[in-house]
């Protein structure tokens, strides 16, 4: 059986990687990425590796070639361009005879009210890999911890309180270390018959408003962080003031601690406030035999659990 790993020279592709090496002999594998410097450690262990542009379809299927499940970590630009990578992924996949696709989607992609930008690419992409007649696992990740400690931080240095427009909507806040062993695990189980054509919600231990987060981070550091309540324009317009693109078109300050659109963010905020972000499940756990890592946990350990630098190939 030969398990294929996407995004490998990204932040979540590369900790997938690294858990998967624990899960599956070398021959097992093939691990693909846009940078050849990213994958040379993998080739240096033995493992098939192959350098792999989702922007264009040329030369994805012999990379896929030999693969029985593909894990397609979801770009990390947002609209037609994403849309486009991934199904050029999918087509690429299913002419080389891969059985199945392991997906990176969103909490909820499936709710049209959803008022998430990034959903939009997400529900196409679950759609078309269903449209092919693949079988599948969508793994619908809540929001990462790691982007909001960050940003926790950012105002720590500010000096004023953890300001948005999600309000008191609720959130079960997942690492990102746990959706890479989301990835892992679903590639390592891919065929077991529980996994057939699944969707699985993988979520953090506990619903919580932002005020409950900033309490939390505050009782771990010792900080005195609040949080302030925004509409969602006053929202883009800190966002403005920061330097962060509207879209993932835009240019990406090095070094952001906001490596996102403030679309996606204003956007993913307002589904929060309006109750459509507030899954808590135990799926995660079926599947790794693992309990979430806590928001609680996160903190006290923060400096392993920021959001780190952005990784893309957008051309």
């Amino acid at each position: 059986m030969k398990l294929l790993l996407t995004g490998v020279d990204g932040n979540l592709g590369g900790m997938a990687a690294d858990y998967l090496l624990d899960l599956e002999p070398k021959e097992n594998l093939i691990y693909c990425g846009y940078n050849p410097d990213s994958l040379k450690k993998y080739a240096d262990m033995g493992i098939e590796t192959h350098v792999t542009n989702f922007n264009t379809a040329e030369g994805l299927v012999e990379a896929f070639k030999g693969a029985d499940a593909l894990a397609l970590i979801s770009m990390p630009f947002v609209g037609p361009k994403r849309q486009r990578a991934h199904k050029n992924c999918v087509d690429a996949a299913k002419e080389a005879g891969v059985k199945k696709i392991i997906y990176t989607s969103l909490v909820n992609a499936g709710d049209e009210t959803n008022p998430s930008v990034e959903k939009k690419d997400h529900i196409y992409t679950e759609r078309y890999i269903a449209e092919q007649g693949l079988d599948y696992i969508f793994l619908r990740n809540s929001q990462y911890a790691e982007a909001m400690i960050t940003n926790y931080f950012t105002y720590v240095k500010m000096g004023g309180p953890l300001t948005n427009s999600q309000g008191d909507g609720l959130m079960a806040y997942i690492s990102r270390k746990d959706c890479a062993k989301a990835v892992a695990y679903a590639l390592h189980r891919a065929f077991e018959p529980q996994y057939d054509h699944a969707t699985l919600n993988i979520n953090g231990a506990e619903r919580m408003t932002i005020s409950t987060f900033c309490q939390i981070g505050n009782e771990e550091t010792g900080n005195n962080v609040g949080y302030k309540f925004v509409t969602d324009e006053e929202n883009y317009q800190i966002f403005d003031a920061m330097g962060v693109p509207r879209t993932t078109d835009g240019v990406f300050l090095e070094g952001s601690e906001a490596p996102f659109s403030s679309d996606g963010m204003v956007t993913f905020a307002q589904a929060i406030r309006e109750g459509k972000m507030d899954l808590c499940t135990d799926d995660f756990e079926k599947l790794t035999g693992d309990k979430p890592i806590t928001v609680r946990e996160m903190f006290a350990d923060q400096e392993n659990f920021q959001i780190g630098d952005r990784h893309s190939k957008d051309d």
